[in-house]
């Protein structure tokens, strides 16, 4: 076991210790860490979000920027802008920058922000740099944004278009824990209010190492077929004349999402201390890369079908090439 798969274990139990029965999420965040991805959490309030994106910055010992979106936020609050400042008697335009410029950047109920504010990540997200008056500045070398959004309340907000939705490796959805947790959520509470829990710091460098040794993981020809015909399904579903994927779907999957299975699930085989992807580790994270990359027809949200479903139903029809 390599020093730097022994330093994330150490960094998820840790993460778990202080978010307790949400594995799935302290999961998805370590992959979309090792695959220098964005995530988009989607739960009610008081489901350990925003817990789990400071407990993974402080155990990381990175810098967390927060930004609450409102439908008043300005693109400039979110990225930075230029003022002026004297400078030896002289008034200079100096660029400030925002909370984007922070290792981690918390986006806190994004869908509450106008288009233009969203837009404003886009860049970030995709290319790690911003542009602002014209010049473009570079963000830190580990950077991810964390975004979240409730699915019950939406009054008063603004859907992510789908070009930004794309740019989320995975879209996680955080459930309430069952009895069981519930009472370990009360105890840790509880705990912490006595003295808080300070956890050994995990070195980011070994992040950056994992990323080169997760490189070396060997997909086979037959596991890529296997994903690029899980997303031609959700593209092409009138192959699959039997199935109701065709009236399903409405419009399927980009290639960025094959991408992004194909970097999710060589993470995954990699936190397992395998050399090599198998169809367990795609079929593992297939619904959080794809659940937000499939527009579901009129016809399947009357019926209550949702992208799972669609996932599911997709994940019968393909088989292991």
């Amino acid at each position: 076991m390599s020093q730097s798969l022994e330093a994330l274990q150490q960094l998820k139990n840790q993460i778990q210790q202080s978010v307790i029965g949400q594995e799935h999420v302290v999961d998805c965040l370590l992959l979309a860490l090792l695959t220098n991805g964005n995530v988009l959490l989607e739960g009610l309030p008081g489901t350990a979000k925003t817990r789990s994106v400071k407990s993974l910055a402080k155990s990381l010992m990175v810098d967390l920027g927060r930004v609450q979106f409102t439908p008043d936020l300005l693109p400039s609050d979110v990225t930075g802008t230029e003022v002026y400042q004297d400078i030896d008697g002289k008034p200079t335009l100096t660029f400030q920058p925002g909370p984007v410029f922070n290792n981690i950047l918390l986006a806190d109920e994004i869908n509450r922000s106008p288009a233009k504010v969203q837009a404003a990540l886009l860049e970030a997200m995709e290319e790690r740099q911003i542009t602002v008056a014209g010049k473009t500045y570079s963000l830190p070398k580990l950077f991810m944004v964390l975004a979240t959004q409730n699915p019950i309340e939406q009054e008063g907000t603004y859907p992510l278009p789908e070009a930004q939705m794309d740019r989320f490796i995975m879209k996680v959805t955080v459930d309430y824990p069952d009895d069981e947790a519930e009472e370990q959520i009360i105890n840790l509470v509880r705990s912490e209010e006595k003295a808080p829990i300070d956890f050994p710091a995990i070195d980011a460098e070994h992040i950056f190492t994992a990323r080169e040794e997760i490189h070396q993981i060997h997909m086979s020809d037959a596991m890529v077929k296997y994903i690029v015909g899980i997303v031609m399904a959700t593209r092409k579903p009138e192959r699959f004349e039997e199935s109701p994927l065709q009236q399903w779907i409405s419009v399927g999957s980009s290639p960025r999402a094959s991408i992004s299975i194909d970097k999710c699930a060589r993470a995954a085989a990699w936190l397992k201390g395998k050399s090599f992807v198998d169809p367990d580790d795609v079929r593992g994270i297939v619904h959080n890369v794809l659940r937000h990359r499939i527009v579901l027809s009129y016809d399947a949200m009357a019926d209550g079908i949702t992208a799972d479903k669609v996932i599911d139903e997709i994940l019968i029809q393909v088989a292991v090439a």
